[in-house]
């Protein structure tokens, strides 16, 4: 299948008719408008990569596990570390990304100023084709004007010829002679003006097949760039997400090594503060001093009352010794004599 070309499909059976040009440059216009939102596109993400690198930084300075110890706290040493790296990824990311919207930048600027020279000159062969092409179509109608005066002129001599009146056909003669050279003058302005405008449309011609191969080239480099500019970001971020995977890894290889019951045992060996747990609180009577061997705790009853020992015989008591007297004694009372 042949290829289309630009320069094969964009003409106008109207020579003054710019409409094939007129719909490559809003091609033109559109791809340039293109280029410029995905460069504003790349700039966007890159704020945005950067930003979260930031927050990402930021988050891996703040205090995580500052308490732990051994294996669990170099788990989450590292876990702090793989994060700092992974921001700093996101802002190396971040700055290819700018470079590659620097490059999308610099394409457009570039296309743009071959673009403008170009249509430039064609505005200027468009402005003078459409002036000589007017002259020559003015020219063309004086043309017409002069040739129908000189066959009036034409006319009234041959009506005239029977006159007898010389003075009358002289003027005629003159007249006719007079409308010859006009539409002779007419007709050489004529050729001259159409000659002039075939070889401004050829000029034009030449230049609007080089303006569309152009044209046509920038597109094809635009496409290409555009292409090979979005294929790029999408490298960017995939190489993002395995550089972050293998960022993670090592967490994960550290986590790995985290042994719970070393830990465990570590915390012990480090902090222990004794094998032996403390005695049992006896309970210990106010009144005897005595401590209960089972640590029961004091009986609410009052203490028992203990009895005295059997009453003396008075009738083996010494004289020294007191006589006690008991209530089945008949003489006993209260009141000494």
């Amino acid at each position: 299948m042949k290829n289309l070309r630009f320069k094969d499909f964009f003409w106008n059976s109207d020579l003054t008719c710019t409409g094939g040009y007129d719909v490559i440059i809003q091609y033109l216009n559109d791809g340039k408008r293109t280029c410029k939102e995905v460069e504003d596109f790349l700039k966007a993400r890159a704020s945005i990569e950067e930003k979260y690198a930031k927050d990402l930084l930021g988050l891996s300075k703040k205090v995580c596990g500052h308490n732990e110890m051994n294996t669990l706290k170099r788990s989450l040493d590292v876990f702090k570390l793989q994060t700092e790296h992974v921001s700093l990824s996101h802002l190396q990311l971040a700055q290819s990304m700018r470079e590659e919207a620097k490059k999308l930048e610099e394409f457009r600027e570039k296309q743009k100023d071959l673009r403008k020279k170009i249509e430039q000159q064609i505005d200027a062969l468009h402005k003078q084709k459409s002036s000589q092409y007017k002259k020559t179509m003015d020219s063309k109608k004086t043309y017409e004007q002069k040739c129908r005066d000189k066959e009036e002129a034409d006319q009234n001599v041959n009506r005239n010829t029977n006159t007898n009146n010389t003075k009358h056909m002289e003027k005629l003669n003159s007249k006719s002679q007079q409308a010859k050279q006009n539409s002779e003058e007419a007709d050489r302005l004529y050729q001259q003006n159409v000659t002039t405008l075939g070889k401004i449309t050829d000029e034009w011609m030449k230049e609007h097949v080089k303006a569309c191969e152009m044209f046509e080239k920038q597109s094809v480099e635009r496409i290409n760039f555009l292409r090979n500019a979005v294929w790029t970001h999408l490298n960017q971020l995939s190489q993002q997400c395995v550089t972050g995977d293998e960022l993670y890894e090592e967490v994960r290889k550290s986590l790995e090594q985290c042994d719970v019951q070393e830990d465990i045992e570590h915390f012990v060996n480090l902090r222990r503060t004794g094998d032996r747990p403390p005695a049992s609180v006896l309970y210990e009577n106010f009144y005897t001093g005595q401590k209960s061997a089972n640590g029961a705790p004091p009986s609410r009853l009052p203490p028992p009352i203990t009895r005295r020992g059997p009453l003396p015989d008075p009738t083996h008591s010494r004289a020294d010794d007191t006589i006690y007297s008991t209530v089945q004694d008949a003489g006993y009372s209260v009141v000494q004599f």
